[in-house]
């Protein structure tokens, strides 16, 4: 591997990396997996601050192990009515706050541009982990790296988006970062939840070859990855719209009884209803090894702006 100089750099967008990057941080992420296992102390001494405006499970919890599993150490909030928000303090007053404390930030918030909002006032590394509908790059990041390492490469995949295309920045992140690839994509999803029609318009002028349908039956014999995401309850403006489109797609065994060999399903997690419960136990459902993966791209991540690793 070349080394490249990550030091310093905000991570906001996937569409701010190269492939070259990409997937040095997918190789750095290899490296990372004898530490998680045993820990280091590559951050020895370091802190990073974790600012979670919006509720999360395994994004909050994944950089929070991946500190720890490098040696440094944690501090912030999973709940904004526990911080000075509470009181009426203005995003831009907590980040300045808080960067006299820390050696690095990650943030999730409900608002896009969010978090690249913070990497323009502070003085330390920002990492995006949800801003809004908008994205969410480590996530897309662990995606790629999930699908690397269950089927030995990216390029030359036929991989299926499928759910909430439309609110769902997990979609948006991981769609231009599969563009960086050479991929066909497929995108399932209600007419109502289609993939925004400024992603669509970015992927054409990329080359990105692409088909839209509303049935996975369509295209389930012809993908080698499918990507399940939730009816996003939470990211719509208007309940009654949501109600049309609840319990739209649901992935089951009789789903995979066309399903090519050596399938995966992946999932961002948490999961509702779109895939049952009876597909966790079949050699397709990879949708809970992601988490660990994503342990290991978010410690490539801190390490890498953080300065221990070039």
């Amino acid at each position: 591997m070349i080394p490249m100089n990550f030091k310093g750099r905000d991570i906001i967008s996937i569409r701010d990396f190269t492939r070259e990057e990409v997937d040095y941080i997918l190789d750095v992420a290899e490296r990372m997996e004898p530490l998680a296992k045993t820990g280091c102390d590559l951050l020895k001494g370091k802190i990073l601050a974790l600012l979670f405006f919006e509720p999360s499970t395994r994004t909050y919890l994944s950089f929070d192990v991946a500190m720890k599993k490098l040696g440094g150490n944690t501090i912030g909030f999973s709940d904004p009515r526990t911080s000075s928000i509470a009181k009426g303090e203005n995003l831009s007053d907590t980040i300045k706050t808080v960067e006299s404390y820390c050696d690095a930030i990650v943030i999730r918030h409900p608002l896009e541009g969010a978090a690249r909002l913070a990497a323009e006032i502070a003085n330390v590394p920002v990492i995006n982990a949800g801003s809004g509908a908008e994205e969410h790059p480590t996530q897309a990041l662990l995606d790629l790296f999930t699908i690397k390492k269950e089927k030995g490469r990216i390029d030359g995949l036929n991989i299926a988006i499928m759910g909430d295309l439309k609110y769902a920045r997990t979609a948006h992140s991981l769609a231009y970062a599969l563009s960086l690839y050479n991929v066909k994509l497929y995108f399932v999803s209600p007419e109502l939840l289609r993939m925004r029609e400024a992603v669509l318009y970015d992927l054409s002028q990329m080359g990105v070859e692409y088909e839209e349908h509303t049935s996975i039956e369509e295209v389930i014999d012809k993908i080698d990855v499918l990507y399940v995401i939730r009816i996003q309850r939470e990211r719509f403006p208007d309940p009654s719209e949501y109600e049309k489109v609840r319990g739209s797609y649901k992935i089951t065994r009789k789903t995979l009884e066309k399903a090519k060999k050596g399938l995966i399903i992946m999932h961002p997690l948490p999961r509702v209803d779109e895939i049952g419960f009876e597909v966790d136990a079949t050699p397709y459902a990879v949708y809970f090894k992601q988490p660990w993966y994503g342990v290991l791209v978010r410690m490539a991540l801190l390490a890498l702006v953080m300065g221990a690793i070039e």
